[in-house]
């Protein structure tokens, strides 16, 4: 493995080093280029550069930085309104989404069933004959799958 790695970066870096070579030999091939004019020097230079007095002036002060601690992110994001206060609707809102996953019904009242679904679910599915109650045979198929073992990374000797 690591030397197909090796061999592999070796041939990008001859690869690189052709493109560079390639793109050299190009660029001395070329048509040399035209004499530049020179600009005019009977134009007049200014003597002086206009200079400002800038004893006394005050700007705009920069923005400070303020450091917001971990605990302050997250309060703000709780306190959607603003107010500096969280209310118990703005400290649960972030819950109301997991809680309409689970109320199958909509009916903002979570039972039993409705809380442990996935079991219920999984019941359902394995109760072929849906007596309410599992068979051996039916109890095997609720067996979780089993995961194919893990190769080992390198073959040590």
């Amino acid at each position: 493995m690591v030397r197909a790695l090796l061999g592999g970066l070796a041939a990008l870096i001859l690869c690189a080093a052709g493109v560079f070579w390639w793109q050299g030999r190009a660029a001395t091939a070329l048509a040399p280029t035209p004499a530049l004019s020179l600009p005019d020097q009977s134009a007049e230079e200014p003597e002086d550069l206009p200079s400002a007095d800038v004893d006394g002036l005050m700007g705009v002060a920069p923005p400070e930085a303020t450091a917001v601690g971990k605990e302050t992110r997250r309060f703000n994001v709780l306190d959607k309104d603003r107010d500096n206060r969280i209310s118990r609707t703005e400290m649960l809102s972030q819950r109301a989404k997991a809680f309409r996953k689970l109320d199958k019904d909509g009916n903002n009242l979570l039972t039993f069933e409705e809380w442990a679904f996935a079991t219920v679910d999984k019941f359902k599915g394995a109760d072929a004959n849906a007596d309410l109650f599992l068979s051996r045979e039916e109890f095997a198929t609720t067996r979780p799958k089993d995961k194919p073992k893990a190769k080992p990374k390198c073959s040590c000797k």
